[in-house]
């Protein structure tokens, strides 16, 4: 059973910092890639990052560059997202996703297997 549980969500203030983390069980992590997703009401979803766990290769979409990080400890089988300068605008439910067509972080990616969400709220 492949299931991925986010945690690490909360109130942050702008400029402020958040790391989430993904927890995988179900399968061996370093045999996929794995992505972050975020999505605001009214929005559609929106890639964020997405990293390849067998090499640690990582992509980010442009509005995040610089500010987040994912990246993985396979001996956990977790996953991690560091979000630093947080703006208002990267309120949403984050989602981590599971790969599972391929090893390749594309836009077009198949990610089937999603987990249930946690919440980030950037405020002042």
């Amino acid at each position: 059973q492949v299931q991925l549980v986010e945690s690490g969500g909360g109130l942050a203030q702008p400029g402020g910092s958040l790391r989430l983390s993904c927890a995988a069980s179900g399968f061996t992590l370093d045999t996929y890639a794995i992505g972050w997703f975020r999505q605001a009401p009214g929005k559609e979803r929106e890639g964020v990052a997405c990293i390849i766990s067998s090499d640690g290769s990582t992509h980010y979409t442009g509005s995040v560059k610089g500010r987040f990080t994912i990246s993985r400890d396979n001996a956990k089988n977790t996953v991690y997202l560091q979000m630093n300068s947080l703006k208002p605008e990267d309120t949403a439910v984050y989602y981590c996703a599971l790969e599972t067509g391929g090893s390749t972080c594309s836009a077009r990616g198949d990610f089937s297997s999603w987990g249930q969400g946690t919440q980030v709220t950037v405020s002042s």
